[in-house]
């Protein structure tokens, strides 16, 4: 695997552990064990406040799996952009992929030197396809699509995945301008897949536990409105079943067919013609 930093520069040196950290908390949720003490304690807190936040964490999850599944082994995709990528847990992009077709080629992108760490060590994918690590900032859309070409054909189709890292972008022109930045240069027949925590209608539980997080000295995370969300799409043709919560999108079928109970986060896939 590959990466920007020096190989003479350990990663950990950079682990800061004072603050709590969204990719340390969301590996806890998932039950990992990649956290520190400051980001367990800030975890429960957020738990107490909203203690639906563990399942949001698991649909997300399920999201991912059945939509990289449906990409890989319906749409022919071969070749995933997976930026903000976070810790290594269960159902990684790339074991998703290789499992419906092994030459799957898989870039992951983070600027986090924990996920830098673990990716390096556990992020091992097929012999037959590959599997790679790139240290750069999603902010940086051309800096990331030249790291990514060194492993991606990007003449030939890609998944450009965005899974719950907008929400980092404070400014929405900034987020506009991040995807477009991203799929301008992909050929038609990629696809945008991308989630984020949506905000319920009038605030409630989940707004009240970010507004919280956001005051502890880490990096704000803002939750939008579906509609808002779903702009991120325009100009895209949506994958049925459109922009829904993650549990909404082609879930398992049950005996009496009925959905099972929507989450605050909305999801979507969608190509580019």
């Amino acid at each position: 695997m590959t990466a920007d930093a020096s190989p003479q520069q350990d990663p950990r040196a950079r682990i800061d552990t004072s603050v709590p950290h969204s990719a340390r908390i969301w590996n806890y949720w998932l039950g990992g064990k990649d956290s520190y003490p400051v980001d367990r304690v800030a975890g429960d807190e957020y738990l107490k406040i909203f203690p639906g936040i563990a399942e949001l964490a698991r649909a997300s999850r399920g999201f991912l799996t059945r939509s990289v599944t449906w990409l890989a082994a319906e749409a022919g995709i071969r070749q995933f952009l997976d930026i903000g990528t976070g810790l290594p847990t269960a159902d990684n992009t790339h074991e998703v992929a290789q499992r419906a077709a092994p030459e799957s080629r898989i870039v992951y992108v983070d600027n986090d030197p924990l996920v830098l760490v673990h990716a390096r060590a556990l992020l091992v994918g097929s012999p037959q396809g590959a599997t790679d690590y790139l240290e750069a900032d999603l902010r940086d859309p051309a800096a990331v699509l030249a790291g990514a070409a060194r492993t991606l054909d990007l003449d030939r189709p890609v998944a450009l995945m965005l899974m719950g890292v907008l929400g980092h972008i404070a400014d929405d022109a900034e987020v506009r301008r991040i995807v477009d930045d991203l799929l301008a240069p992909l050929v038609p027949g990629s696809y945008l897949v991308s989630y984020d925590g949506t905000l319920p209608e009038g605030g409630g539980e989940f707004d009240a536990a970010q507004d919280d997080y956001n005051d502890s000295g880490a990096v704000p995370y803002i939750l939008r409105t579906p509609e808002q969300l779903a702009r991120r799409f325009d100009g895209l043709e949506l994958v049925p079943p459109g922009v829904v919560p993650h549990t909404h999108w082609r879930p398992a079928p049950t005996p009496d067919g009925s959905l099972p109970p929507a989450v605050d986060g909305y999801c979507g896939v969608a190509r580019k013609a």
